[in-house]
């Protein structure tokens, strides 16, 4: 079921909700489980066993990594746990990517393999789900929390049906309270809620599939004929449509959750003004960055430092800075060509994550070297040099293969190609305009302005026409043209 199908935002939604509120907590958990397979099985109701095995074996691994002491027996569930996740992730999203590289370097040194085409199908949803399952099993080993005893409230978790598909990444000790409390019914939840929703849907159906058009028709013509303003606005835009796409879902996550009580985390801040790399992570897929940094990168240059209270953080050795200095480089690589990996089988994918770990590595390198001047001259500036150098990334993202990406960031990259507009005249408009709305946007909900029209009577007729023309275009607009982008990962 997607978000914006008529099905989910009329039907569904509305009864889950209507259901919800007037039962007993015990029925709430039942209904959200029930809601939640529903909206899952709409897809492919095949599939929902295999996410119900995965959850019910870091269930019942979480239950006994709780009761048993013997750290070497602990290590061994935990390795369980990883195997079968990790196992379930790569047969049905890796198999064929590794088996046809591995057939492709055959072929390169002159052995033409045989082999029987494999038709796997990659389960809706399976990344964000085997990595919420995972974090659980692994916060129980670090005695960070508690094993859940209760299975129903524990399957809740899992299959919580805002976030089900494409995030945002939860933590057991985020929702699970929530779940075993009896939310009330607040009226400023509700209005937030649906305040969420609909511009969630705004991003969604209004800007980034009328900016999909432009991005296919220009990403079809040859590489070789794209200028380096053709390949500069064509990052621009799918950069704002994968944005506007993902994070209209995470709005509509939010708001869908906020309408039953539930408060899940924010997942994108306006990482476009970002003024560094570093920052454009913290604002970008925010549950995704934290649970790499945590569950990945930490632990592998051996950073990591536990939150449980009954374990003392000692002050680090020399030694152990050394260490973890010493490991941070590769630990850098090795993390973002993983994330890449997560986001997609394809090379491509992992020359992001590349590209990105060296931009990142880049300024850990410069920062300290550099001085930039403070106040709004050194805002600019920052985001001036962080944007162009985000937006390129997009190119290896959306581009069909690696090499396509090479080329067209050798366009962007060399003075020669900037003598021409191979595009239509819109597509640069789109770009542009798209660029100054979205700081326009920035700047006004970060102004006194924002928070003056919220809290001054006066500003009571400005919110009323925004919501009217948020309304009116999303029910223009609304009508199933696309799938979400993250639900292919």
């Amino acid at each position: 079921m997607l978000f914006n199908s008529a099905t989910y935002l009329f039907l569904f939604l509305p009864v889950v909700f209507i259901l919800y509120h007037v039962s007993r907590l015990r029925a709430r958990q039942w209904i959200i489980l029930a809601a939640s397979l529903t909206f899952y099985g709409f897809w492919r109701i095949e599939f929902i066993p295999l996410m119900l095995l995965s959850a019910v074996v870091d269930y019942g691994l979480a239950l006994k990594l709780d009761q048993t002491r013997d750290q070497k027996t602990r290590k061994r569930l935990l390795y369980v746990s990883l195997i079968v996740n990790l196992g379930i992730l790569g047969f049905f999203k890796y198999l064929v990517f590794f088996r046809d590289s591995l057939w492709s370097i055959a072929e390169m040194a002159g052995y033409t393999p045989s082999y029987v085409d494999l038709n796997i199908i990659l389960p809706l949803g399976i990344s964000f789900y085997i990595f919420q399952t995972m974090s659980y099993t692994i916060d129980v080993y670090r005695r960070e929390k508690k094993a859940e005893s209760d299975l129903l409230v524990y399957m809740c978790f899992v299959t919580f049906f805002p976030q089900l598909v494409a995030g945002p990444i939860l933590r057991a000790s985020e929702i699970i309270p929530q779940l075993k409390t009896k939310l009330l019914l607040r009226s400023e939840n509700v209005v937030s809620g649906i305040q969420r929703i609909l511009g969630g849907l705004f991003m969604k159906v209004v800007l980034a599939d009328s900016i999909a058009g432009l991005v296919d028709k220009g990403f079809e013509r040859p590489v070789n004929m794209l200028s380096a303003f053709d390949s500069w606005t064509l990052a621009f835009l799918f950069g704002f449509q994968i944005y506007f796409d993902f994070a209209g879902y995470s709005a509509i996550a939010i708001g869908s959750a906020l309408l039953f009580g539930f408060k899940i985390r924010e997942n994108f801040n306006y990482p476009y003004a970002a003024t560094s790399p570093r920052d454009f992570w913290r604002r970008w897929h925010i549950s995704l960055s934290s649970w790499i940094q945590e569950y990945i990168y930490l632990p592998m240059i051996g950073a990591y430092r536990s939150k449980n209270e009954n374990t003392p953080n000692r002050p680090l050795g020399d030694e152990q800075k050394a260490v973890i200095g010493r490991r941070r480089t590769w630990g850098l690589f090795l993390t973002w060509a993983i994330m890449g990996l997560w986001h997609g089988a394809n090379w491509t994918f992992v020359l992001w994550g590349l590209y990105l770990a060296a931009i990142v590595y880049g300024y850990r390198l410069l920062s300290p070297r550099i001085s930039l001047p403070k106040g709004p001259f050194g805002w600019c500036l920052s985001v001036g040099l962080t944007l162009p150098l985000m937006m390129a990334s997009w190119i290896a993202f959306r581009a069909p293969s690696v090499g396509d990406t090479l080329i067209m960031w050798g366009h962007m990259i060399n003075p020669m190609r900037f003598t021409g507009f191979g595009l239509s005249p819109n597509t640069y408009i789109s770009a542009m305009v798209l660029t100054i709305a979205f700081f326009l946007r920035y700047f006004w909900v970060h102004s006194q302005a924002s928070v003056w029209t919220k809290t001054n009577i006066a500003g009571v007729p400005l919110q009323v026409g925004y919501h009217a023309i948020v309304i009116s275009f999303v029910f223009i607009f609304l009508q199933v043209k696309s799938q979400f982008i993250y639900f292919q990962f």
